[in-house]
């Protein structure tokens, strides 16, 4: 960068901005090519990890500021390189993790004064943070994209470990499922639309308010903390009846009718609409099951596991006939692992009914019927699960495990060429620390070179 515009940039940057929280004037610490990175960004980041959780392996006020001049290195090549992200999707973690923040502190006021922001500005804030995330993900992605050993050097490589270095793969288990919901009586469907047909009455005669009906009864707990409030999704975030009377509601002051989903009865609220973006509440409620409606699933159940264990149609074909779990009817009922969504398992990722039907049984066996959580549901359905294959814990191998040493080789190669890549944009961009913020054993030690 020729000196002038340097300097410039410089002094501009060095324009005091009056810190809001304690007037305090903020500072330059580190200037990148043309940008600054502030006092103020270092403390806004060191608190939001500390509120999430994240540790850190030594100082914060080294480690932050490295890392903060590296999302710039990458940031400043994807804008050469013209990449850009879907803002839709960047709109939607935004509000996953303000509604996070709001599900732990309790409160828009508590979470304001917790960052000492007003909500409009933290959201404004996450935004950029979590767009330039997305970007130098994809940036990265770019740089290493040519990063595909062969067979042969993935082979050379596994052979090049040394024993100590090869990692143990973990007990994994493949699963299929057949699920049932139990029969929900008449009468206790009525009940529920009852208890909703009340509170649409009370809200719409000024009787009673929509978000403290939603905190009292709601039986989504989440939201029911924010007054039933969901926060802006779009449509694709929500299931398809849901979203079908959501985005038709236009007076806010209006209660939806009672809509069914597979999470259970809703009424909805409208709060605002922004684009192909909505903002509402709900309250939802669950029919109730008795005994009797999860022994009836239960037997129906173990006659269909009766049918199989007597030859008279496979697992396949009954899941087809019988499955109501959605997710995985059209698998064979194979269950896919959340986590990676391959269909293998370690123990401790299934759900904990499920882990503990499978836990003695051989490849081939036939559980019982038994109740479970649905977890994404959050109801309890019937199911019967068979043990498709089973691979006990064993140190990885190339015949049993190429595609775990194939990542493993990937990771290496794309840190290494990540690394290299960082050095040397080091020495072709501009670096000026101040001297109270350089006294650190950085990662990359290249950052000092004026």
């Amino acid at each position: 960068m020729p000196y002038y515009k340097r300097a410039i940039a410089i002094f501009a940057c060095l324009i005091a901005l009056t810190c809001q929280a304690d007037n305090v004037i903020d500072e330059v610490i580190w200037i990148v090519g043309d940008d600054a990175i502030l006092r103020s960004e270092v403390e806004e980041e060191r608190l939001r990890a500390q509120y999430e959780g994240q540790q850190m392996a030594g100082d914060p006020y080294c480690i932050i500021p490295e890392q903060l001049a590296i999302q710039k290195l990458f940031l400043h090549q994807a804008e050469l390189d013209s990449i850009e992200v879907n803002e839709s999707t960047v709109s939607y973690q935004v509000d996953m993790r303000i509604n996070y923040y709001l599900s732990q502190i309790g409160s828009k006021e508590k979470m304001e004064e917790y960052f000492r922001k007003t909500t409009s500005e933290i959201r404004e804030e996450l935004t950029t943070s979590v767009r330039n995330q997305m970007i130098i993900q994809q940036m990265q992605m770019k740089l290493t994209e040519n990063i595909k050993p062969t067979p042969a050097e993935i082979r050379r490589y596994f052979n090049s470990l040394p024993e100590d270095s090869i990692p143990m793969i973990p007990a994994q288990v493949e699963v299929q499922i057949i699920s049932l919901e139990p029969q929900v009586p008449t009468e206790e469907i009525e009940r529920i639309k009852t208890r909703l047909r009340e509170f649409t009455e009370r809200v719409n005669t000024g009787n009673a308010d929509f978000s403290m009906l939603a905190r009292l009864y709601s039986e989504d707990t989440e939201s029911a903390k924010q007054g039933g409030e969901l926060g802006f999704v779009g449509r694709g975030q929500l299931v398809q009846e849901f979203a079908d009377v959501a985005f038709n509601l236009n007076d806010p002051k209006k209660v939806s009718r009672i809509v069914e989903t597979e999470y259970g009865f809703h009424i909805i609220q409208l709060i605002e609409k922004k684009g192909d973006r909505i903002n509402c509440r709900h309250i939802l409620m669950r029919p109730r099951l008795s005994a009797n409606d999860k022994v009836a699933a239960l037997t129906r159940l173990d006659s269909i596991a009766g049918l199989i264990r007597g030859g008279e149609m496979s697992f396949e074909e009954a899941v087809i006939r019988f499955s109501e779990d959605k997710t995985t009817a059209m698998n064979a009922g194979v269950m896919a692992n959340p986590n990676t969504g391959a269909g293998k398992f370690e123990y401790q990722d299934l759900p904990p009914e499920i882990a503990r039907q499978i836990y003695s049984m051989n490849e081939g066996d036939l559980s019982s019927a038994f109740v479970m959580m649905d977890q994404q549901k959050n109801k309890e359905v019937c199911a019967i699960v068979k043990l498709k294959k089973k691979q006990d814990a064993h140190q990885a191998n190339l015949t049993d495990d190429f595609q775990v040493i194939k990542s493993m080789m990937e990771q290496k190669l794309s840190g290494e060429f990540i690394q290299k890549w960082i050095s040397k944009k080091q020495k072709e961009t501009y670096i000026h620390i101040d001297p109270a913020w350089s006294g650190c054993d950085f990662e990359y030690p290249g950052w000092v070179h004026e």
